[in-house]
C-alpha cells in the first residue's frame, strides 16, 4: 500500500510517459555576452579544473547556493532591517558569496561534462536554484543600497522574479537558453557585486548622497550629456535606482523573450496569441504582492517583515518556474497555476479588506499568517522537489548529489590517461 501510495504521488507530479522525454533531451544555450565570453569564461574555464572529479555538479550548485544563504544568515543577524549601516565586512561579504554563487552557477555545467554525468536533472536543478535565489540574492542587494523595506527596496528585492520568469518561459518555447549581449546572470550580477563593495568601502550612505556632490570638480565629464549642476539638482543614485532596473526589463529584457519566443512559434507554424496567457500566474504573483505589500494597511514594511516575506516567496516563485522548467524538459504543457499561490491572493484580499468597510486585521495575525504560508509553501515545495528528483533519478539512473564510486574510478582513470597523453606530446615537442 505504501509503495503504491508513493507512485502516485510520483506520478501527480510528473508521469512515465513525461519522463521518457529525458532520454533524448540536449541542453541548449546562446550567451552573447563579451565579458562571459573574453574574461569570465577562462576563469571558470580554470577554476573547474581546481574541484575534484568526485563532487557531483548539482552538489557544485548547491554550494554556490550556500554562498547566498550563509550572508542572508549574515543579514538577518547584523542588519535586519536592510537599512544599515552594517559593518564594512558584511557588505564586501554580500560581494564575496554572490560572486562565487555566480561562478558556481557556471561551472556545473563543465562539471558534468567532466565526469560525463550531463541529463536534464542538472538543468532543472540548477535552474530551480536560480529561482530560488532570485529574491534572496536580491534581499543583499537591497541591503547594500540601505533600501530597507521602503517601496523602492520591495522593487529591488522582488523584481528579479520578473526576468528569470521571463527567461524561462522563453526558454520553454523556443527549447534554449538566450543570454544577450548585457544579460542578469554576467553583466547583472557582476554590477551587483560592484554595488555592494562600493557600500563596503564607503558605506550605504554613498547611495543618497547628491550626484553633484559627488561628482565634485569632475562634473564636466558629464555636462557634455546635458547633465549640468542644474539638471542633476539634489539627484542621488538611489533615486534612479527603480528606474534603472525597471528600464532595462521594460526595454531590454522582456522584448527580446517575446521576440524570440514570437520567432518560434512561427518557425514552427502555431499560433502566437495564446501564449500570453500563460503570463496569467505571473500577473498573479506580481499584483498580490504589489496589493499586499503596498496596502496602506499591511504591517509587513512597517514591522520590518520584508526578509521573511522574501524567504517565503523564494518558494512560491521556485515553484511556479521549476514547474516550467519541467515542462520544457518534458515537453509537457504550459503549467498555469500552482496551490502555492492561493495564499499569497489571500493575502492581497485579507489586508485590503478595509478598503470594503471591513475592520483591519492586527499587525499579530498578519505576521502568524505570513509565518504560516512559509511552512505551507516549504512543505509544499520540499514534497513537490523531492518526489520530481527521485523519480528522474530513478528513471535515469543516477545520483542527484553524488557520483557513483565505479564511476568516479572512471573519470580518475580517464584523467590520468589525458594527462599521460599531454606530457607525452610535450616530451615530443621537446625531443
Amino acid at each position: 500500500m505504501a509503495s503504491r501510495n508513493s507512485k502516485e504521488a510520483i506520478a501527480e507530479c510528473i508521469s512515465d510517459d513525461a519522463l521518457i522525454h529525458l532520454k533524448t533531451y540536449k541542453y541548449s544555450a546562446v550567451d552573447k555576452s563579451p565579458i562571459s565570453h573574453y574574461i569570465l569564461r577562462p576563469y571558470w574555464n580554470a577554476f573547474v579544473e581546481l574541484l575534484p572529479l568526485w563532487i557531483a555538479p548539482n552538489m557544485v550548485t548547491l554550494l554556490g547556493f550556500f554562498f547566498i544563504l550563509v550572508n542572508v544568515a549574515l543579514l538577518v543577524i547584523f542588519m535586519p532591517d536592510l537599512l544599515g549601516p552594517g559593518p564594512s565586512w558584511l557588505y564586501f561579504s554580500f560581494a564575496f558569496g554572490l560572486f562565487m554563487y555566480q561562478t558556481m552557477d557556471n561551472v556545473d555545467g563543465k562539471q558534468a561534462r567532466r565526469t560525463g554525468t550531463s541529463s536534464g536533472l542538472g538543468e532543472l536543478f540548477d535552474h530551480g536554484i536560480d529561482s530560488l535565489n532570485c529574491t534572496l540574492a536580491s534581499l543583499l542587494e537591497t541591503a547594500a543600497l540601505g533600501l530597507g523595506t521602503s517601496k523602492s527596496g520591495v522593487f529591488t528585492a522582488l523584481l528579479p522574479c520578473l526576468p528569470m520568469f521571463f527567461s524561462t518561459w522563453e526558454t520553454y518555447h523556443t527549447h534554449t537558453l538566450y543570454l544577450g549581449y548585457i544579460n542578469g546572470p554576467t553583466e547583472g550580477i557582476l554590477i551587483a557585486c560592484f554595488l555592494m563593495a562600493v557600500s563596503g568601502w564607503y558605506g550605504p550612505g554613498i547611495w543618497t548622497e547628491r550626484l553633484v556632490d559627488l561628482f565634485g570638480d569632475r562634473l564636466y565629464l558629464v555636462k557634455g550629456l546635458g547633465l549640468t549642476e542644474q539638471v542633476l539638482g539634489d539627484l542621488a543614485f538611489r533615486d534612479l535606482w527603480v528606474t534603472f532596473i525597471a528600464s532595462s526589463l521594460l526595454f531590454g529584457h522582456i522584448p527580446f523573450c517575446v521576440l524570440n519566443v514570437v520567432k518560434a512559434r512561427r518557425s514552427r507554424g502555431q499560433a502566437v496569441a495564446p501564449v500570453f496567457l500563460e503570463w496569467t500566474p505571473m500577473a498573479i504573483f506580481t499584483f498580490s504582492i504589489a496589493g499586499w505589500l503596498y496596502s496602506p494597511h499591511s504591517t509587513l514594511r512597517s514591522e520590518n517583515h520584508l526578509v521573511l516575506f522574501c524567504i517565503t516567496m523564494s518558494f512560491v516563485f521556485g515553484r511556479m518556474t521549476t514547474k516550467m522548467i519541467l515542462a520544457h524538459l518534458t515537453r509537457q504543457p504550459f503549467p498555469f497555476w500552482t496551490v502555492m499561490l492561493w495564499p499569497l491572493v489571500g493575502g492581497a484580499v485579507l489586508f485590503n479588506l478595509p478598503i470594503l468597510g471591513f475592520a483591519p486585521l492586527s499587525a499579530q495575525v498578519e505576521h502568524a499568517y505570513l509565518w504560516g504560508y512559509l511552512v505551507f509553501a516549504a512543505i509544499v515545495y520540499f514534497r513537490w522537489a523531492y518526489l520530481v528528483t527521485t523519480s528522474i533519478c530513478r528513471f535515469l539512473g543516477i545520483n542527484c548529489l553524488t557520483i557513483p564510486y565505479e564511476k568516479q574510478v572512471a573519470n580518475k582513470k580517464a584523467a590520468l590517461e589525458a594527462k599521460k597523453a599531454a606530457n607525452g606530446r610535450a616530451n615530443g615537442k621537446t625531443q
